[in-house]
């Protein structure tokens, strides 16, 4: 899918492929061969630069090549109520024009609509990309935000019961935390590159940053820190609750089959009695009209004088 969109009077239009101008805005979503092909003429631009932006394992970078400049950032999408994961994210700087590119629609994206063209500017590129940008860390935030409660409930299921769902449910979380964790991190490495470019003397023509820009850098900088300094502690505090888990599942097991080994003894014992008194030998009080009564009684007591001895041994 193809979108083709321009800011005029603080309102987005939409335009067709044929009626591009300079500062317009490509928005592609999971766009077509041919798709890709057009906007590469239209464009003058390299296809390699769309199509390493579909890649889901394409890490986050930047790249100038020809007058164009190619910057690929991870975002945070929900996959599943509850599941997490990221989203590689090609925005490429031309001449003529912006250009978003992404395998699935995304809330990021989906933000930045003729309900909300007030807010941001197609012509200005360098603006625009920091508000997508900074739009990102802040669903990092929101979305990390979102996992600590789901955490605090999974965590809140499990003292009553031990239940492999809620064990799968934080598995989850982990592995959404660990996405998190890694795109962060190379999300860091490339706002630092642009702060570079931002103070280089170098004459850039595709990025132009004025001092209010600058500051929007350096708190979308912020915003990312304190996005993955809040990861790094929520994985350290899983971590350490998934081995906690695990050791209450491995002590619980453990009375459980004290227990289980106390009561088969003590039922074994009973058992013992009748095993004994029902050979074809001669026993005591085999001529005793209570004789079955008496028997009865003295292995009850037994297994009640074991049930004891186990009580006070902490076995139950």
């Amino acid at each position: 899918m193809i979108e083709i969109l321009k800011t005029t009077d603080n309102k987005l239009i939409e335009l067709g492929i044929n009626e591009a101008q300079s500062g317009s805005w490509f928005n592609l979503i999971n766009p077509s061969y041919d798709e890709i092909q057009k906007v590469s003429l239209i464009l003058n631009l390299d296809e390699s630069f769309l199509r390493n932006s579909l890649d889901v394992d394409e890490r986050s970078r930047i790249e100038f090549e020809d007058d164009c400049l190619l910057i690929i950032t991870n975002i945070p999408i929900m996959e599943d109520e509850g599941a997490y994961d990221t989203l590689p994210l090609g925005i490429i700087f031309t001449q003529r024009g912006f250009i978003t590119v992404s395998s699935k629609k995304n809330k990021i994206i989906s933000s930045f609509n003729k309900d909300t063209a007030a807010s941001f500017d197609t012509r200005n590129k360098t603006k625009f990309l920091l508000d997508i940008l900074f739009r990102s860390t802040k669903y990092y935030l929101r979305y990390l935000n979102n996992i600590t409660k789901q955490s605090e409930e999974i965590e809140e299921e499990l003292r009553k019961t031990m239940k492999n769902k809620a064990l799968f449910q934080l598995f989850e979380v982990q592995k959404s935390l660990v996405y998190f964790t890694t795109a962060l991190k190379d999300n860091y490495m490339v706002l630092q590159k642009i702060m570079r470019i931002s103070q280089s003397s170098k004459q850039n023509t595709l990025l132009k940053f004025s001092e209010d820009d600058i500051d929007l850098l350096e708190d979308v900088i912020i915003e990312n820190k304190q996005a993955l300094e809040m990861v790094e502690m929520h994985r350290n505090i899983l971590e350490n609750m998934m081995d906690a888990f695990a050791s209450i599942i491995s002590n619980n097991l453990n009375i459980v089959m004290k227990f289980l080994t106390s009561i088969a003894i003590i039922f074994a014992i009973p058992t013992m009695f009748s095993s004994f008194w029902g050979m074809n030998v001669a026993v005591p009080f085999a001529q005793n009209e209570f004789g079955f009564l008496i028997v009865s009684v003295i292995s009850l007591i037994a297994a009640i004088l074991a049930a004891i001895f186990f009580a006070k041994k902490g076995m139950f």
